[in-house]
């Protein structure tokens, strides 16, 4: 059932005009939808506590989101609310429906309110939608008695007040502290300014550590084709199968396809490293890690 309206103004029309349940009529059809699947039955639940959606929606205006779109998430609350509703257990719809409508609402404006993901857990929601009041009426609190408390002080007040650790409200006070801005906006109001970005480090190689690499790669190439010029076919082979694959073999599998022992393939091994290290004495360190 979706909540298909051109605006708040239309939406808030309708609403106020839905008719008022009994309690009576409610649980009627709470049952009819919970037993019976009546989407009728539940069009009328919603549209009828639509307006309560409506009133909790707007206690979260002062926070920039759109109205019309904290009323959507209100209505999917509310709809997750009578979908969820057991009316056996004797509490009011609208009692029941307030939690699911605030926590869609909350979720919501927590997901627009930074491209930096705010916070999820049950604590840092209560943080982000009471840190302003709470630090208000402390600082009034402390005006009232003639006390001055540092940035610090108030911070740790907030945090046992909230009953969270001090780094989740020194983290939340930046991110309440100011919207998001674009990397593309100028430093300055001059047309010709500086974009932001242009100020961040670039982590990429920089040109004369990608020449040097380079030239380093192409030197311990040239060192460990030397020292594998130095072995017979056989020792390349098991060399080459054994170090310079992607996904190296066994010993049990190369001495099957060269009918040897998985030893004596081994002794092999071990004989042409002796040669590779010989020819390579003095070389750099990174050659001499290939044969540990």
């Amino acid at each position: 059932m979706a909540l298909d309206f051109n605006s708040d103004t239309t939406l808030s029309r309708r609403a106020m005009k839905a008719e008022l349940l009994d309690a009576e009529t409610e649980l009627q059809l709470a049952y009819a939808w919970r037993d019976q699947r009546d989407e009728a039955a539940l069009h009328r639940l919603i549209t009828a506590y639509m307006r309560l959606a409506i009133s909790m929606a707007s206690k979260f205006r002062r926070y920039g989101a759109p109205m019309n779109d904290l009323i959507q998430e209100a209505g999917l609350g509310l709809m997750k609310a009578a979908d969820k509703f057991d009316p056996d257990r004797g509490v009011r719809f609208s009692t029941y429906a307030v939690w699911w409508i605030k926590a869609s609402i909350q979720d919501y404006v927590m997901r627009n309110w930074s491209m930096v993901r705010t916070g999820s857990t049950s604590s840092q929601k209560s943080l982000f939608f009471n840190m302003r009041r709470v630090q208000a009426r402390l600082e009034r609190e402390a005006q009232s008695a003639g006390e001055n408390l540092d940035r610090h002080q108030l911070r740790q007040m907030i945090a046992t007040e909230v009953g969270v650790p001090l780094h989740d409200v020194e983290m939340m006070e930046g991110r309440l502290s100011g919207s998001d801005f674009s990397l593309n906006a100028t430093q300055s109001s001059e047309d010709e300014g500086r974009e932001w970005i242009d100020a961040l480090e670039d982590d990429g190689a920089q040109a004369a550590e990608t020449v040097e690499h380079r030239h380093d790669t192409d030197t311990l190439r040239e060192w460990l084709l030397c020292a594998l010029n130095a072995l017979n076919e056989r020792e390349r082979f098991i060399v080459r199968e054994r170090k310079l694959r992607d996904a190296p073999r066994t010993l049990e599998s190369l001495g099957q396809e060269l009918k040897l022992s998985k030893e004596r393939v081994r002794q092999l091994e071990a004989a042409a490293f002796t040669k590779m290290r010989k020819s390579l004495e003095g070389q750099s360190k990174e050659v001499r890690a290939f044969f540990v």
